[in-house]
């Protein structure tokens, strides 16, 4: 027997409930793999409360990495023992041992550690389609990063400097504006006590960026867009605050003809070459140098409430996996 989180209805961190299960052997096409470690997003608070409806009860978690137990009919890609790692659903990743399709897993190279490929895969391919494809950062671009000093952030950080731009990002506290700035954000705005955009505007003379990426939502979408300089674009990729309200699409052409998109990490790796692509190149980068995945909280995968307790607190900074 195994055991997974499972949530049979909506509501906070206490709904989670550490459950046993048989898992059987995989199906022709899947891959059955041992977790060692599982990766904590904010997405997966917005599946537990009910912000992204699911049919119930629902397993969680969308990222993971561990060894092949087990191969279904049909699948020559992988073997028993090789080291993988996935990003995407179906929900379940909060589990010790798992079936799951063999066209959503990569092998995980033997330079990267199981906590390493867990808190790098969702967050690490979002940095990858957010700087690479969304909008693609090239020398001389100035940005601003939300969340700063969250898991995506300080990859993003560092992943645009590293592309020759100016980083700018917000942050809640001193202490997170320290860690952004060792992690290559050149400016740090302590959004609790200055407004965004008129910091924003400051530090670019008036300018503004050429790209936003906000995944905080409601509460700073607007001010996000008065950041932009012309022509730039705002990239809405979360809703930590809640989701966006309603506004006149006129807006972008009154605020200089800005763009406005609402990516998902989902389509962008809808197609295998796509996915495959994107993880070597983040694969690159981490063995590099050039971005660090910094691993700042772990929990035993049995603790999922107290881990989504202080997520949703803002106790956490940079990446969180969970230890099965």
């Amino acid at each position: 027997m195994s055991h997974l989180i499972r949530f049979e209805r909506t509501g906070g961190p206490e709904v989670l409930q550490w459950v046993e299960v048989d898992v059987p052997r995989p199906a022709a096409g899947e891959v059955q793999v041992r977790h060692h470690a599982v990766g904590l997003n904010y997405i997966d608070t917005y599946h537990r409360s009910g912000l992204y409806p699911l049919p119930l009860p629902s397993g969680l978690g969308q990222e993971a990495a561990g060894v092949v137990e087990a191969v279904g009919e049909g699948v020559t890609e992988f073997l028993p023992g090789d080291r993988v790692a996935y990003a995407g659903g179906p929900l379940g990743a909060y589990a010790e041992l798992r079936n799951i399709a063999a066209q959503q897993l990569v092998k995980l190279p033997d330079s990267l550690s199981f906590e390493q490929g867990a808190a790098m895969m969702m967050q690490g391919l979002t940095a990858q389609y957010l700087l690479r494809r969304t909008y693609r950062v090239q020398p001389g671009d100035t940005i601003l990063i939300h969340a700063a000093a969250g898991g995506v952030g300080l990859i993003v950080c560092q992943w645009a400097k590293a592309l020759g731009a100016t980083v700018i990002g917000t942050v809640s506290s001193d202490e997170k504006a320290a860690l952004a700035r060792l992690h290559g954000c050149d400016h740090a705005i302590i959004s609790t006590r200055e407004k965004v955009s008129e910091r924003v505007r400051a530090l670019t003379g008036g300018a503004g960026v050429n790209v936003v990426y906000d995944s905080i939502g409601k509460d700073t979408f607007l001010d996000s867009l008065a950041c932009l300089r012309p022509l730039g674009m705002m990239v809405s990729f979360g809703n930590a605050s809640g989701p966006v309200e309603a506004f006149d699409l006129g807006l972008l052409a009154r605020m200089g003809s800005l763009f406005l998109t609402r990516p998902t990490l989902f389509t962008y790796t809808a197609r295998r070459e796509d996915l495959l692509a994107m993880a070597d190149e983040l694969f690159g980068v981490v063995a590099s140098g050039q971005v660090r995945i910094t691993i700042n909280q772990r929990y035993p995968l049995q603790d999922a409430v107290t881990a989504h307790r202080d997520l949703e607190a803002r106790r956490t900074t940079g990446s969180t996996v969970l230890i099965p």
